[in-house]
């Protein structure tokens, strides 16, 4: 019997542990992260650390929560932060900011490339007032939205950022595939920024954690944030052991993602009625015309292809679970449905 390929392009957390990764989180040396004497998660926030140039790194449960920390780290209850309207930290992680750590947003617009214009930038920081929560820190994303920040435009962020003593906080959860398109290592990202988050469960196949990096004294406040926060951890090394293990093997082949993207993207494009725009890494978003809406959703449904998003807008993203067979299963079944489109 064939076997049953898994076309499931929701998002690059679907992955699932390698057997070498289960074995890495079997054999892991622990103690207890509260004393900071768990070696396996020194060992990670060190290679982290050391990874993206910065002086130390916080293991944290999620990337909600590493952003959170993040924010509360950089800002007094009663400030406020300058966030892009369409970032996650914004729109997908339930308001923490403002709920949590007392700390307004003040929202401006991304533009199509995903970037913030500075003049923005420049409107949003109110003069000094008793009217006015003080902004104390800028918020980018990179990857937004599959979309990568050019270092140019970091470089002009962070030169914005020093005239106006202002920190950066990139929520970096897929920076691993910015720096991959980019062609340069996440410590060059990384420099333009104070502190940055990173998943180690979304493109890089761990099953939990994410990573806040900074300077000493901004993890030092992030670890006691990150203890309020119900987040301090016990023997954590056995998460930390999975998150080491994507970091030393699972960067490289980031590129193959990228490639089955564009792929993906081009076989899309062929089905009459949608709209494909070009992926730059991972990420393939599609526009699906009114007319056949129904017809592409049934196709999904009856070929077991999942993907997020709704009718109109579908998000298909590529991971360590779609292999070059997956993929290929994948292309014939979207030629099959533009041949059956074609012929009606």
């Amino acid at each position: 019997m064939e076997q049953k390929l898994e076309l499931d392009f929701r998002s690059d957390t679907v992955t699932k542990p390698c057997l070498r990764m289960r074995e890495a989180m079997a054999k892991a040396e622990v103690g207890d992260d509260y004393y900071r004497d768990d070696p396996t998660v020194q060992e990670l926030e060190c290679f982290a650390a050391d990874l993206f140039g910065k002086e130390a790194a916080l293991l944290t449960p999620s990337g909600t929560q590493s952003n959170l920390i993040a924010v509360m780290s950089h800002c007094q209850r009663g400030e406020a932060y300058i966030v892009g309207h369409r970032s996650h930290s914004y729109l997908r992680e339930l308001g923490g900011a403002a709920m949590v750590a007392g700390v307004q947003p003040q929202a401006v617009q991304n533009q199509d490339d995903g970037t913030l214009r500075l003049e923005d930038i420049e409107a949003s920081l109110f003069p000094a007032s008793i009217l006015f929560a003080p902004v104390r820190l800028i918020a980018v994303e990179n990857t937004i939205d599959g979309m990568v920040l050019s270092l140019d435009y970091l470089s002009s962020v962070l030169e914005l950022a020093t005239e106006h003593n202002l920190k950066i906080h990139m929520d970096g959860a897929r920076v691993f595939n910015a720096a991959t398109a980019l062609g340069c290592p996440v410590s060059k990202i990384a420099s333009y920024c104070d502190t940055l988050s990173f998943c180690l469960s979304k493109g890089l196949g761990a099953p939990v954690g994410s990573v806040l990096v900074g300077s000493a004294e901004a993890i030092e406040k992030a670890r006691r944030h990150r203890q309020m926060l119900g987040g301090g951890m016990r023997q954590a090394g056995i998460i930390a052991a999975a998150g080491l293990y994507a970091m030393q093997n699972n960067i490289s082949r980031l590129k193959a993602d990228h490639t089955r993207a564009t792929e993906l993207a081009a076989a899309l494009s062929r089905v009459p009625g949608l709209t494909v725009e070009a992926p730059q890494t991972n990420m393939v978003f599609c526009d699906v015309d009114a007319s056949v809406q129904s017809k592409f959703s049934g196709f999904l449904d009856e070929t077991g292809i999942c993907i997020s998003g709704n009718l109109k807008r579908q998000r298909w993203v590529t991971h360590l679970g779609i292999d070059d067979a997956a993929l290929a299963s994948t292309v014939k079944r979207l030629a099959q449905m533009q041949e059956a489109s074609n012929a009606s």
